[in-house]
Formats: structure tokens, sequence, C-alpha cells
């Protein structure tokens, strides 16, 4: 009862003692014991810092860039928006640079939210489309409302994102496609996300096929290029009617920015960066300390502790 009072209800031990009739020395034995008997129990925590964060995941993850904001209580991908555009702004975009889009929840989040103004970019499309209404699968809007917040250009990609290998075959030929398609070689940047497991996100929600719920040893894919926890491509039915931009494109990107948020997508996140599909992040400390798990021991803080 006094350990309730002391550390739920947040009564001082001179009110405790008056409260049950007792002296506060007797209020400040029993806590002490009720912490010895295990009753109580006290967790220090370390302060996350983003910039201390942000540092340890470009050495352990050997990033060319990263940016870490503090988790808010509310909206965690939105304020993903503005650390994003600052790695955009840093690579100095020249005109007539190719920024690749991909799709997803998060990527729809921080366009949403906003991008910088990068005039004369191109905006380009890394996948495909889907005949699903799910806002998240929007792609050629996504890349719409990107070249018109950069002040550039867009290339739509009027094309499924599955179809047969002859329906593929003659889509890459047809000029407006080719035009788009042929822009993945020259992607100066990229914004993609990176997806869940399909143990953890239902197959409604991912819109998987068949093929690409039964891969096994999944642990996330960047526009549906799957990998496994080393990074290494999972290879599925089907993937070869994928029109999409290759995991050999993406490894070539000056700066190939994985926008992610949740601990779930931690395992995924690190698998994204050793598979060489993003060499940049842009994420959330709760985040970023559970990939910084995954990669080694936590971040240990210098700063002050609370109880």
């Amino acid at each position: 009862m006094v350990a309730k009072l002391h550390y739920e209800s947040d009564m001082p031990q001179v009110e405790i003692a008056k409260k049950l009739g007792v002296s506060t020395a007797t209020v400040s034995r029993l806590l002490t014991r009720a912490r010895a008997l295990g009753i109580v129990r006290i967790e220090v925590m370390d302060l996350a810092i983003p910039d201390e964060i942000t540092a340890r995941l470009i050495e352990v993850l050997g990033l060319k860039r990263a940016a870490v904001v503090d988790t808010p209580s509310t909206g965690v991908l939105s304020s993903l928006a503005t650390p994003l555009g600052n790695l955009l702004k840093e690579e100095n975009l020249s005109k007539g640079a190719v920024v690749g889009i991909g799709w997803g929840r998060a990527v729809r989040e921080v366009i949403q939210a906003g991008l910088p103004r990068i005039p004369d970019v191109r905006a380009v499309a890394l996948n495909g489309g889907l005949q699903q209404s799910a806002p998240h699968f929007q792609i050629n809007e996504f890349v719409r409302q990107a070249a018109e917040q950069f002040g550039g250009t867009a290339h739509f990609l009027h094309a499924p994102y599955v179809s047969s290998v002859e329906l593929r075959d003659a889509f890459l030929t047809d000029p407006v496609v080719k035009q788009t398609t042929g822009l993945w070689d020259q992607l100066d940047c990229a914004i993609v996300g990176i997806g869940l497991p399909h143990a953890i996100n239902p197959p409604e929600a991912s819109a998987a096929t068949i093929s690409e719920q039964d891969i096994g040893g999944a642990v996330g894919d960047v526009i549906r290029h799957y990998v496994d926890k080393d990074g290494n491509p999972l290879h599925w039915d089907g993937e070869e009617r994928m029109i999409a931009a290759s995991v050999a494109q993406l490894r070539k990107v000056g700066l190939s920015i994985g926008v992610a948020a949740t601990v779930e997508k931690a395992a995924g996140i690190v698998a994204a960066v050793r598979s060489g599909m993003i060499n940049a992040l842009v994420t959330d400390t709760t985040t970023a300390l559970a990939v910084l798990e995954i990669c080694g021991p936590r971040l240990k803080s210098d700063t002050a502790k609370q109880t």
C-alpha cells in the first residue's frame, strides 16, 4: 500500500505517514524494503539524443547520410518530411537531376507534409501501379505531387506493377513507358519506403500476390524487391513480370533514401541497407534505437539520467 501511494499516486512520504498514522522514517524503510523485495523496480533510461543516434547510424550501417527526429506522440511519418527535405537540399541536386519516387505509407505522408523546392528536377515513378484504391499505392499521384512541390517535371509510369511476361515486354517497348523507365539508369536520388514482412503486414494491406506471401525468410522489401536479414535478394515466382526499377539500378543511385518508422521495420531497414538498395535513412529515435539494437550494443549516452 505504501508503494502504491508513493509511486502510483505520487503522494509524498510525509503525507503517507500522516494518512497511515506512522512515522516518516517507517514509510522510508517500507519503500526501501519494497525495492529490495522487487515489489518496486526503478529503471534508469538513457536519454536518446537524435544527433548522437544519427552519427551512430551512419557509422554502424555505413550510410552516406541519415536524419533522426525525436519520436512524436502522433504523426511520426509526417514528422520525417523536414529531415528528408534537408537531406535533399544537402545533396545539391542540379538542373535536370532525376529523383525516383517509390510508394508506401511513409512516402505518401512525407510528400503530403511537403518537399522542398528544387527547381527543374525530374520526378519519376520507380514502379508500375496496382488496381488498388488504397492511397499509399497511388504512385503516379505521388510523382505528380513531388514534381509540383519541387517545381520540376513529372514522369509517370502508366503500366501495371505485375503482368504477364509478354505484356511486360510490350509495355516496355511503348515510347512513353520507355521514356520513363529509361530514367531509372540516370537516378541521382530516390525516395523509397521499406515494407513490413508479410507475417506482420496482412495481405490486404500490402496487396501482395500469393507468390510474394510465400517467400521464406523475407524481413522487408524495397518496391517489392524482398531481402533476408543479411540483405540478400529473395526471388519469387512472378518477379520477372514486375515493372519496377531493378535492385542493380537502385544500388547505383547517388542518394537512395529509405523513409521508415516503427520498430517492426527495424530488421527490414537493416536488410535494405545491407542490400545496397538504400544508402541513406530518415527515421525516428525509437526506430533508430531498434535498428542499432540489431546491429550491436545499444547506444550509450553521457546525458543526464532520469528515474
